[in-house]
């Protein structure tokens, strides 16, 4: 071989060692990065070694040998190695259900292990070329079935020895918790100038905690006072920057700022309208532990359709007095509109007997004071319970079905059998309680037909089975029930009572939701008896008794001022054959006639009384403009419900107050009237809380606390529009039906 020859293979052999020795000095100084916390977990369990040619001992290779079996692999690609050696369990001594330090955060319970970011390994070990002892992370993951957790527990591994025996943490599991504190206390001494969390300014945090106040207070009962210094709501706070607050912050100065504020935005809205109306509901509960029930809230409705919350009163339980009642009506007129009472021209209640509404009209001849819309409705259902023949014989079949298959383990075991082959039963059906008056609380005796209806085609499977058959031979009870329920006219009975229930009840949600004015009035009863109508046709129920019970209830319920909206609202204008758009007087009886006669002339002054009759007379033979009637009268699509609805309610008081100036006299009583509405109904919210405030035995302040936080909590609410409680939008959520009849009907007794 030349001498050029040979000098190039030396050239080329030198220029692969270097290569060898700066592959091997990279490795080793990224291994010593990594086992002081800033690299690659798996750089503890791999150690770069340089292989030698034997005859030369020139290095040739550099390899990854596994401290932990010492099993050697190309060094190429270590991140591979590490993931085929290590977690792919090729490696005896690596466990696959062992995690790095890195996943396992400061501070963290053990519960909540797995759910935080990762961390570095902070282990501090020494970096050589051979088999030195390096301190092994780990612990014996055949104790966590389900954990992966990798946690920082000094073992030795000896050169020479060939083997690793992973120890177990004394306090089992529970251990990670403190261990991770240490780890942490460790960190901190370390690095005694950590990085500072998210400042934020003086401004940013009072806006912050605005925004918060306002989410906590319109939730009213959602979240407790409590919630506010609970652990991890203060781990939040700090975590975004905003200091720590204590209940007593909410409780005090913010919530008397809210409330000034709502406060003043109210008054200003009353005071900028001429007259209003005030709304009451409640008085409905016995116990404290149905706080909503047991706050009468009272509201103003203005004249342009809004509404603004006036007050909550805590009632005591139980049935007030009418002169209570009275009493509490008249001080909150006086409280809205101050020495000026003539602007308050009505009040709509649902729970106060009619001798306290009565008696305020007679003594202030310019008021309106109805009896709630909704109230008449659910109080004729009860009226159709008592009444009709109908009811008390469903009812009592119904209670016979429903205690035998309830209390006869055999008859139930049916049931389970048949469910399992496709049928659905729930397994118990619904029953009133002993002492229940189902004529005053109707709710029971509504889930008990539903029960019944919903399970009619496993209950004639289960009286035809063989157990029930061996029930019958020595029960007389059972033998009857049998053949009830395969009688159908007992169904047709059972469906009649449910389907009209229902009917009403569909109705009286609606009536909620769209909140009529007092001119609606009678067209819903109208519809009402057209419904009801067809039910007694369909089901073959004799006319005359249902009608009698409708007509009971619609004059208990009725008002003067029903009939005189009815004529005066331009809304029911008809058009003659002459193209007038005039007063429907055709649809009213003789005596709703003469009521409107006597409540115009209530409502002027006796000055004004002749005048007012006149033009009475005058719009009955004239009515309106057809252009006017015709404007007011259009209808648009509701987007929501589909519905066609009226395109500008204000429109028919509107009118009288600019195109119909000529009835100086009537347009004062068409303008205070037309406006009024029905029913009671008011916001809901979640007031449980408020008993913590205002139950038996509280005090002053916790009473003006809990009526403050209620009114920024209504404030807001009729601010968005938004009537709902939290519980019916969980139930929406969930899927679950809202059961407006018993939560009404619970707590009625008229």
């Amino acid at each position: 071989m030349s001498n050029a020859n040979s000098s190039s293979i030396e050239g080329s052999e030198d220029t692969a060692v270097k290569a060898v020795n700066k592959r091997y000095e990279n490795l080793v100084t990224v291994r010593t990065k990594a086992v002081k916390g800033k690299g690659a977990w798996y750089w503890a369990h791999f150690e770069p070694i340089l292989i030698r040619n034997p005859e030369t001992n020139m290095p040739k290779a550099v390899k990854l040998k596994c401290t932990l079996c010492d099993a050697a692999f190309s060094a190429s690609n270590p991140s591979r190695t590490a993931s085929e050696h290590l977690k792919r369990g090729t490696c005896p001594n690596f466990s696959l259900m062992l995690k790095p330090i890195s996943q396992l955060p400061p501070l963290a319970s053990p519960s909540s292990q797995q759910n935080h970011r990762k961390r570095s390994l902070p282990s501090q070990q020494a970096v050589g070329t051979s088999s030195s002892a390096y301190p092994i992370n780990m612990v014996d993951s055949s104790r966590y079935s389900k954990e992966n957790v990798f946690v920082p527990v000094q073992t030795t591994h000896e050169t020479g020895m060939g083997g690793h025996t992973p120890p177990v943490l004394s306090g089992g599991k529970d251990d990670l918790g403190p261990l991770a504190l240490l780890e942490n206390s460790v960190k901190k001494l370390k690095s005694p100038k950590a990085s500072p969390g998210p400042s934020l300014s003086k401004d940013q945090v009072n806006t912050a905690f605005d925004f918060l106040a306002d989410w906590f207070y319109e939730s009213c009962g959602s979240v407790s006072f409590s919630s506010l210094e609970h652990p991890k709501f203060k781990a939040f706070l700090n975590h975004v920057g905003l200091p720590a607050l204590s209940k007593k912050e909410f409780s005090s100065a913010r919530l008397d700022s809210k409330f000034a504020e709502a406060k003043m935005e109210s008054e200003a809205r009353i005071r900028d309208a001429a007259f209003f109306q005030i709304a009451s509901d409640g008085w409905k509960s016995k116990n404290w532990a149905n706080a909503d029930k047991s706050l009468v809230k009272f509201m103003v409705n203005l004249p342009n359709g809004t509404r603004v919350f006036q007050k909550g009163v805590y009632s005591n339980g139980g049935i007030v007095s009418s002169q209570y009642a009275e009493e509490v009506l008249w001080e909150t007129v006086r409280g809205v509109c101050g020495n000026n009472p003539h602007r308050c021209v009505g009040i709509v209640a649902d729970k106060y007997k009619a001798t306290a509404l009565r008696n305020l009209e007679l003594q202030n001849h310019w008021m309106v004071n109805l009896s709630c819309l909704l109230q008449g409705f659910f109080s004729l259902i009860k009226d159709f319970y008592r009444e009709l023949p109908l009811f008390s014989t469903v009812t009592d079949n119904c209670m016979r079905i429903a205690n035998l298959i309830n209390s006869t383990p055999q008859i139930r075991n049916s049931f389970h059998k048949f469910r399992s082959q496709g049928l659905e039963f729930a397994g118990f059906i619904r029953v009133p309680p002993p002492k229940c008056d189902i004529s005053k609380n109707f709710g029971p005796f509504i889930a008990m037909l539903e029960d019944l209806l919903n399970c009619l085609q496993i209950l004639h499977v289960v009286v035809l089975d063989d157990s029930y058959k061996i029930v019958c031979s020595a029960d007389i009870t059972a033998r009857e029930v049998a053949n009830v329920i395969q009688d159908v006219g007992f169904w047709n009975d059972v469906e009649a009572a449910h389907s009209l229930v229902k009917m009403i009840t569909n109705m009286a949600e609606e009536i909620e939701s769209e909140r009529p004015l007092v001119g609606q009035c009678l067209p819903l009863w109208e519809e009402l008896r057209g419904k009801v109508k067809d039910w007694c046709s369909k089901y073959n129920i004799p006319e005359g008794p249902v009608e009698k019970v409708v007509e009971y209830r619609f004059k208990k319920n009725y008002h003067p001022a029903w009939s005189a909206a009815f004529i005066l609202d331009p809304l029911y204008l008809i058009r003659d054959a002459s193209g007038k758009y005039l007063p429907p007087f055709k649809c009213l009886t003789h005596e709703q006639e003469n009521d409107i006669d006597k409540l115009v002339t209530r409502l002027v002054s006796r000055e004004e009384a002749h005048i007012a009759l006149m033009e009475l007379m005058k719009w009955r033979s004239e009515g309106l403009d057809p252009l006017y009637a015709q404007a007011v009268q259009v209808k648009q699509r509701d987007p929501i419900t589909g519905k066609m609805k009226i395109a500008n309610p204000q429109s028919s008081r509107l009118v009288w107050e600019t195109c119909l100036k000529e009835f100086k006299s009537l347009s004062k009583v068409a303008v205070r009237i037309l406006f009024l509405h029905a029913t009671s109904c008011s916001v809901k919210c979640d007031w449980s809380f408020t008993r913590g405030f205002c139950g038996p035995g509280q005090s002053r302040s916790g009473l003006d606390r809990a009526q403050k936080l209620v009114f920024v909590a209504a404030h807001a609410k009729l601010e968005r529009r938004d009537f709902s409680s939290g519980e019916e939008k969980d139930a929406e959520l969930f899927g679950g039906e809202d059961d407006m009849l018993n939560e009404v009907l619970a707590d009625t007794s008229i």
